[in-house]
């Protein structure tokens, strides 16, 4: 099969590169990053001359402004990137009847509830990240019946700046450590959501799936969790309120979520205990 794969630079789609290349010819593109297609999703005569040109049996459409608190100082272009670049890679690929997977975010629920989203519960996103991202979900799923929609949270990968490797840096400078209790979603490994995605898109079964590391935690209890396993037990961990953390966004208070629709067919991600201890170990030897 041969994929056209968006934000080919970003950590994802490196992921994606390394599972999918050994049996799919792979074409990456993005807007940065040595050896890609130069490819700007907003502009749709770029999209639809890339597209035309290779001719893709299947799109995966990692590419995304997924700058949070960017998008809080700047709505527009959030749209932009987001929603309406997705909005045309949903109308080409549909034009040519090609299968389009779509990765969303958590953040396109308000947080409300304190039950594990499914995949078909309401979108209500409090933000502008999560509302340009259900936007382009829309965009896709009104457009293009062979689409997959899949939703992620929480990401972490080798080689880029998330979340662990900053609680990781911190502790080993020794530097004091304060984190939200009241914020809880999946972790979730880049090298497990590849290997789902890689299956489903092998399973020709379209619509909506949640991909995420098995469990739910706080960032303070994922920063607990992964200090203890990385040999920073002593380590001091302040809680604090998500308000008391300010940021130019504030993200949803409760988006963890049920993968009810991957697991019916076979495709489940490992709990998110295992998925980091596997992160530190692979890390550790890096």
């Amino acid at each position: 099969m041969k994929i056209l794969l968006t934000g080919a630079a970003g950590n994802l789609g490196k992921a994606l590169t390394a599972r999918l290349s050994p049996t799919h010819a792979v074409i990456g593109a993005d807007i940065v990053g040595a050896g890609l297609q130069r490819l700007d999703i907003s502009d749709y005569a770029a999209c639809q001359r890339l597209i035309t040109r290779l001719s893709p049996d299947c799109i995966v459409h990692t590419a995304a402004w997924t700058d949070v608190n960017g998008c809080a100082r700047d709505p527009a272009k959030a749209l932009r990137v987001n929603g309406v670049g997705s909005h045309h890679l949903a109308a080409i690929s549909a034009r040519y009847d090609i299968p389009l997977l779509y990765v969303s975010t958590n953040e396109v629920f308000d947080g409300e509830r304190r039950q594990p989203y499914t995949e078909y519960d309401r979108a209500n996103p409090i933000n502008a990240y999560g509302y340009s991202k259900w936007y382009g979900e829309r965009a896709i799923a009104q457009l293009n019946p062979r689409h997959y929609i899949v939703r992620t949270s929480w990401l972490f990968a080798h080689g880029g700046r998330n979340f662990l490797q900053a609680i990781l840096g911190a502790a080993a400078a020794g530097k004091p450590l304060q984190v939200v209790t009241n914020e809880v979603a999946n972790p979730t490994y880049t090298e497990d959501l590849a290997a789902g995605i890689a299956e489903l898109i092998q399973s020709e079964r379209y619509g909506s799936y949640h991909l995420v590391n098995e469990g739910a935690v706080s960032r303070w209890g994922l920063a607990r969790f992964l200090l203890d396993e990385a040999g920073y037990a002593d380590a001091p961990l302040a809680r604090i309120s998500r308000h008391q953390w300010q940021r130019a966004s504030l993200p949803p208070e409760y988006t963890a979520m049920a993968n009810i629709a991957g697991a019916s067919i076979g495709i489940a991600l490992r709990p998110w205990q295992e998925a980091v201890a596997a992160f530190l170990q692979t890390e550790a030897f890096s």
